[in-house]
């Protein structure tokens, strides 16, 4: 009995004191093959991308790179994605690079997207471990035709008796334009939020993870009204959900993405009030930060500052990293 107390005391006393959570619109990560089951084949060699083995392999090791960059060279616990292929993909990035040493482990299904991109779910198999996950279809009561990504979801214990519930978003584009399609975020909220609610009805105090391109900012009606995901200072006693993103001038740089000179905040992490008051694991909602490593960005000639260093503009090929900066929070053991 002495010695199973003492190697429980050992591996808790090896754990770290936080681990962080980041989220990254990996932009386009296809694999260069033709994939017969798909219309839309322009990431491969002979397609309208001109999508190489020689431009993945760029691509996969300006990722790794990069994940090693802001994670400080340690493991991640929780790394959600969206963008990927498949599970080729997510195999070249986090088991054939150096990113392998962390034993990461990954959490894909193909999904409904016209062009065969993604969310998935990479997580420290030493940090946590999977308990549940699935997907979660779009369905729009208005437009029974209309088509977009599952939201991803994954139940995970840590190893000091915490369970985290974990959403991947990537919600509708404004491809359309704004009007044309605000009504699709809309209803991909509403999904979220019904999802959220069904776990809070059975745990009251469940610890919450919504993370995601949600091709919104955080005050638009979709998230701040329909998600009800706010500001922690807006918060009222009836709000659940701490959108740590919701102001700009808490995270260290201007947006994750950028149109023309304008930066916007698509990429965010919202919260389970529980995840910020906890005792236990929790966050606090002033380390959430934007990533904006200088690799990961380029001089704007037309609108001066700064860009972001992506793969592809329309159909030139740039050799960067992705059209969305990462975001990341760390979350913390112990007593706050």
């Amino acid at each position: 009995m002495r010695i199973c107390i003492f190697l429980i005391m050992l591996l808790q006393a090896q754990l770290p004191d936080s681990v962080m959570v980041a989220f990254w619109n990996m932009e386009n990560f296809f694999d260069p093959y033709t994939d017969s089951t798909r219309v839309y084949n322009e990431y491969t060699e002979q397609g309208g991308q001109h999508w190489t083995k020689t431009r993945f392999y760029k691509k996969r090791n300006n990722l790794y790179k990069a994940i090693l960059s802001f994670s400080k060279n340690q493991p991640l616990g929780i790394l959600g994605v969206c963008e990927v292929e498949n599970d080729l993909v997510l195999n070249a990035l986090f088991a054939q690079t150096p990113l392998k040493r962390f034993n990461y482990r990954w959490i894909h299904y193909d999904g409904p997207d016209r062009r065969g991109i993604d969310p998935a779910i990479v997580y420290s198999k030493d940090l946590f471990q999977l308990i549940y996950s699935e997907t979660v279809p779009y369905r729009n009561p208005l437009d029974s035709t209309a088509i977009s990504r599952d939201i991803l979801y994954a139940k995970f214990f840590d190893y000091r008796n915490d369970t985290i519930h974990c959403f991947v978003n990537h919600w509708p584009s404004k491809y359309r334009g704004e009007l044309e399609t605000v009504e699709a975020r809309n209803c991909a909220a509403r999904i979220a939020r019904n999802k959220v609610d069904s776990i809070v009805a059975i745990v009251p105090d469940a610890k919450i993870i919504l993370m995601g391109d949600f091709n919104d900012t955080p005050e638009s009606p979709c998230i701040k009204e329909v998600l009800g995901a706010k500001h922690l200072s807006e918060c009222g006693d009836g709000d659940m959900l701490v959108n740590l993103f919701a102001k700009s001038s808490d995270l260290g740089f201007e947006g994750t993405l950028k149109y023309q000179d304008a930066w916007m905040i698509f990429d965010q992490i919202i919260v389970s009030k529980s995840l910020i008051y906890s005792d236990s694991l929790h966050c606090n909602s002033s380390d959430a930060r934007i990533v904006h490593k200088g690799f990961l960005l380029t001089e704007d000639c037309t609108y001066h500052g700064e860009k972001l260093n992506r793969t592809y503009l329309g159909p030139r090929y740039l050799g960067g990293f992705s059209d969305h900066l990462p975001v990341l929070v760390p979350l913390r053991y112990g007593h706050k």
